[in-house]
């Protein structure tokens, strides 16, 4: 009802299911968030090159992000339309360690949640151009965040975000563009025990004028040094 999909001719079946997938995943949405868009494109590529080609934006963020994340950037996002590897390419860029291939077959469902975080905060793409990416990369925790969140990738990230927290220093409080995809969403999951969904939700559809710690500590209703303290002890508990 709401997507549509172009795909090569042999992935007919497999496009069918990602879009079952996303129209629940819609519906999901649709009952926290004010809008949600509709006539959307789902491209599905054969080839991490083709994927790159058609959103260069894409290489550009996952180069800036820790070797740990970015096999995780599968898929990216325009006005109207995602982009994501298909499901076969998807498995096949999986790692053994457990969950990495069910957080790469959600990249569809990432790729969707960005375009209704665009639709819900105006600040954020889609569109792209120079000054949207920049502040994409300061927002970065938030973008990548929210969206891992929602779509539900955030708990199968875990060994890829212990990976990154044993293999670089302390990271930055919020996340820094280059551990945004495995940290962000770790805010998230910290606010929605605290405060709940709606919570999480305010916090992804407004950029705080003051800068992203003004936001973290108006989210949580707390001084943002209590906020870190408590997401510090949050990533020590996944690395015990």
């Amino acid at each position: 009802m709401s997507f549509t999909a172009r795909h090569d001719s042999e992935g007919a079946e497999a496009a069918v299911e990602v879009l079952d997938r996303l129209e629940t995943f819609r519906a999901e949405l649709e009952r926290i968030f004010a809008v949600t868009p509709g006539e959307v494109a789902v491209v599905l590529h054969s080839h991490d090159l083709q994927l790159a080609l058609a959103h260069p934006w894409m290489p550009l963020a996952r180069a800036v992000s820790a070797p740990a994340a970015r096999r995780y950037f599968a898929g990216w996002f325009a006005k109207g339309e995602i982009h994501a590897l298909a499901p076969h390419v998807l498995a096949g860029r999986a790692s053994r360690v457990p969950g990495s291939r069910e957080a790469l077959e959600l990249a569809p469902l990432h790729e969707y949640a960005h375009l209704v975080l665009g639709l819900n905060n105006a600040s954020l793409p889609p569109p792209f151009s120079p000054r949207s990416f920049a502040r994409y990369l300061r927002w970065a925790w938030l973008c990548e965040g929210a969206a891992t969140h929602f779509c539900g990738q955030t708990r199968y990230l875990r060994p890829a975000l212990v990976r990154r927290l044993k293999e670089g220093a302390a990271p930055a409080f919020p996340p820094v563009a280059r551990d945004a995809l495995l940290l962000g969403g770790t805010i998230f999951t910290l606010l929605e025990r605290g405060a709940g969904t709606t919570a999480c939700v305010t916090l992804a559809s407004t950029l705080d004028p003051a800068g992203p710690r003004a936001a973290i500590e108006r989210a949580f209703s707390r001084p943002v040094e209590e906020v870190e303290e408590d997401w510090r002890e949050y990533l020590e508990g996944l690395l015990a």
